[in-house]
């Protein structure tokens, strides 16, 4: 093997280039729409600093300045660097709690004059390119529980840190992260665990107040201790692969739910709520009773994983309506239909869709849609940029986009595979996870299926800091794909 030559531009990847190019064009635009109003007269206006388009405009200019020098700094460089770069945003981010102004309930920006800058957007970089470093490092073992629990620790201490700036959006993105573990060999039993949790949660509280036809039940308690069951035993069948154990839960789990509910309906009623659990005892005793015998270690897992299921779920309404903050209860109620607020926490995804929806299939023209021009969508231009799209664009616009996004995203997958070693593969995917994490959260909460988090969706939602970490974000890994080796044939 041996470094190849040549000039940088022409050995950077232009796809991703023309990519990143026509997904910063889109997005301007798309802020030109969001932002017109009838006073404004000529197209240069939109190029005015009174004006976000104008003030996009620069960013993407000064964005792209940056992005070349970027592409300056050798490989070894950034992953040499990046435990100092890591080290600075996390103390900035620290400093930014205390210095920055209230804005909305957040710490979070830092004001230079007439700019402002949020540096958990460049928190985003140091990280990924510090995870990408450490894994990349010679020794590293995913199974190694240490080098786990270092993976997690890089992982998490932004997220705190944005956490007490109040950003729990921001700091949610950090979660796409752990993918780029899963890829690189963790056990998909923590991927397990973060579905398991999420699925408990909705289902328990959504259907917390439903109850079954002929008995005196909750629905939603019922539901999670079945889900517990079908996942503990489908762990021992398919991680563990251990068939008699499998065999044994699958009969006295699947007879006892099933007798105990045909008694309770027909015979007896009781509450066969004391059955489940009894019948997930029996499975936690089980699982340990065959360690104790020597046999299938990872039964461990298995029965911890049950245990902490159920104290997980018995915490989510403690948690929902006594740890959530009022506005973000709200939010969760109205996303599972709990509760209708078309003039409160619902007045933006409700009229989000009213600005999609009456886009049509082509749309109403650049410039065009009335919903835009009369400031019905509040953060229009920022967080629901995506209803923009669809009023002016309509049904094939909004899918051009969505396409455009799609590619550029397997584009970041495709050159990720193709690196020759761990540090660019990782730094690879953590930003093609970052990417579509940003990217299906947005457009999910712009159209009712997703709760409102505020992040903003790449490359369109207006804002300097955004725009830049996105791009700083993209063009180093350019660099990263650029200064790989490549095998002779």
């Amino acid at each position: 093997m041996e470094q190849r030559q040549g000039n940088i531009f022409g050995r950077i990847d232009w796809t991703t280039i023309t990519l990143f190019m026509a997904l910063a064009i889109m997005g301007w635009l798309a802020i030109c729409g969001a932002s017109y109003s009838y006073i404004e007269t000529s197209f240069w206006e939109f190029f005015s600093q009174e004006e976000r388009s104008g003030k996009q405009a620069m960013w993407i200019g000064i964005s792209l300045v940056v992005g070349l020098f970027l592409l300056a700094i050798k490989k070894h460089t950034y992953r040499n660097f990046s435990g100092i770069i890591y080290a600075v945003t996390l103390a900035v981010g620290i400093l930014t709690i205390f210095i920055a102004k209230d804005i909305k309930g957040s710490h979070s920006w830092i004001t230079i004059g007439s700019f402002s800058i949020q540096p958990a957007e460049f928190m985003k970089f140091a990280t990924a390119l510090t995870l990408a470093a450490f894994i990349g490092r010679r020794g590293f073992n995913i199974n190694n529980k240490g080098d786990l629990l270092k993976c997690i620790a890089i992982i998490m201490t932004p997220m705190i840190i944005i956490v007490a700036q109040n950003e729990t959006g921001s700091a949610l993105v950090y979660f796409s992260l752990f993918l780029i573990l899963y890829r690189e060999g963790m056990t998909g039993i923590f991927l397990l665990m973060a579905i398991s949790a999420v699925a408990y949660f909705v289902i328990g509280i959504k259907y917390n107040e439903e109850f079954f036809d002929n008995l005196q039940l909750a629905l939603g308690p019922y539901a999670v201790t079945v889900l517990i069951q079908i996942f503990s035993i489908a762990m021992v069948k398919f991680w563990c692969k251990h068939n008699r154990t499998f065999v044994v839960l699958a009969i006295v789990n699947i007879t006892g739910t099933l007798c105990s509910y045909w008694i309770a309906v027909y015979l007896i009623e009781f509450n066969i709520m004391v059955t489940q659990y009894i019948l997930l005892a029996f499975n936690v005793i089980y699982l340990l009773l065959r360690i104790r015998l020597g046999k299938e270690q990872k039964n461990i897992w298995i029965a911890l994983y049950i245990i902490g299921s159920i104290a997980f779920y018995s915490s989510c309404d403690y948690v929902m309506y006594n740890v959530l903050k009022p506005h973000q209860k709200v939010r969760i109620e109205v996303l599972l239909g709990l509760k209708e607020e078309l003039a409160g926490a619902g007045y933006n995804v409700h009229q989000s869709k009213i600005a999609i929806g009456s886009g049509g299939l082509v749309g109403k023209g650049f410039l065009n849609g009335t919903q835009t021009k009369l400031k019905y969508v509040p953060e229009q231009d920022t967080d629901f940029i995506f209803c923009t799209i669809g009023e002016e664009q309509g049904f094939l616009g909004s899918a051009f986009v969505l396409i455009m996004f799609i590619a550029f995203i397997l584009r970041l997958v495709k050159l990720a595979e193709r690196q020759d070693d761990v540090f660019g593969r990782v730094f690879g995917y953590t930003l093609a996870s970052i990417f579509f994490f940003h990217f299906t959260i947005n457009i999910g909460m712009v159209l009712g299926i997703m709760p409102v988090i505020g992040i903003p969706l790449p490359f369109f939602s207006y804002g300097g800091s955004s725009f830049l970490g996105f791009t700083i974000l993209l063009f180093t890994f350019l660099r990263v794909d650029a200064d790989r080796q490549a095998v002779k044939r």
